[in-house]
């Protein structure tokens, strides 16, 4: 993938690695000396960078992978060592995950290895999850005598069902890509020479639609998982509202009409 330079050297990243072609925003988690494990600054880096692509006009799909074999193996057991009961009102990785969850631009993880504690968390806030088949995930925290407190407690539970997300973060084990795949944690397991054509393939084709509609279908999305049906229905007629003035959405069924394909422009 071609780097457009102006984009690394503007948000100057120390543990990722960015870059943006074809409409993509491709963020890769960049510790290797930790196995890609988070600290403090990596959070810090991601939640920024998440934030900048959102607000990119070059960008309309967010695709988040890890360096070499491992996605992300869990937080800088050090870090959580060191840090006191008020330091989680501080960075919390809660509000990080909650962002990426909320990103307008969807976001894909291309998941290449091992996505533990906090690294699985990051794939629960994704939208969409391709799985390599060397993927490993769990929750481990409950062996360093803590929960997962960065969504995981309520974002595997909504995706896995409260009986299998009790099993795996009361135990601790990780599960392979097959039986996440099974679980619907997992959208796609694929051959890591794979991996990143799935999570492309899937990229350019929701790229290709509109922008606007893209944005108002996940905030809908999102908030079914919590609302009732009456406020649910009320909340889409609305976005329904929103989109019925674009320019898109008239493109959209004149190119329907005049049967070719739409060129959506975000308006």
């Amino acid at each position: 993938m071609t780097i457009i330079k102006e984009v690394e050297q503007r948000m100057e990243y120390k543990s990722l690695r960015i870059s943006i072609q074809d409409l993509i925003g491709t963020i890769q988690i960049y510790r290797p000396e930790k196995r890609n494990a988070m600290d403090p600054n990596s959070w810090a880096e991601l939640d920024n960078a998440i934030k900048q692509l959102n607000d990119d006009d070059r960008v309309r799909v967010i695709v988040i992978t890890g360096h070499e074999k491992t996605f992300v193996a869990g937080a800088d057991i050090q870090w959580i060592h060191d840090r006191n009961p008020l330091d989680i009102y501080g960075l919390a990785v809660q509000d990080v995950l909650l962002n990426i969850y909320r990103s307008y631009k969807p976001v894909i993880a291309a998941i290449n290895g091992y996505a533990l504690g906090g690294g699985c968390e990051l794939a629960l806030s994704c939208d969409i999850r391709v799985g390599s088949e060397t993927a490993k995930m769990g929750q481990p925290e409950i062996n360093l005598g803590i929960l997962p407190a960065g969504g995981g407690t309520q974002q595997l539970t909504k995706i896995v069902g409260l009986a299998k997300a009790k099993e795996m973060i009361l135990t601790g084990d990780m599960i392979d890509a097959y039986e996440a795949h099974r679980l619907g944690l997992l959208n796609h397991v694929v051959s890591p020479e794979q991996l990143l054509e799935k999570a492309y393939e899937i990229a350019h084709k929701i790229a290709s639609k509109s922008p606007i509609a893209v944005k108002m279908a996940k905030i809908a999305l999102n908030e079914s998982a919590t609302a009732d049906l009456a406020s649910g229905l009320a909340l889409e007629k609305s976005l329904q509202a929103v989109l019925f003035s674009t320019e898109d959405k008239k493109e959209g069924t004149k190119a329907f009409l005049e049967k070719r394909q739409p060129m959506f422009k975000g308006e």
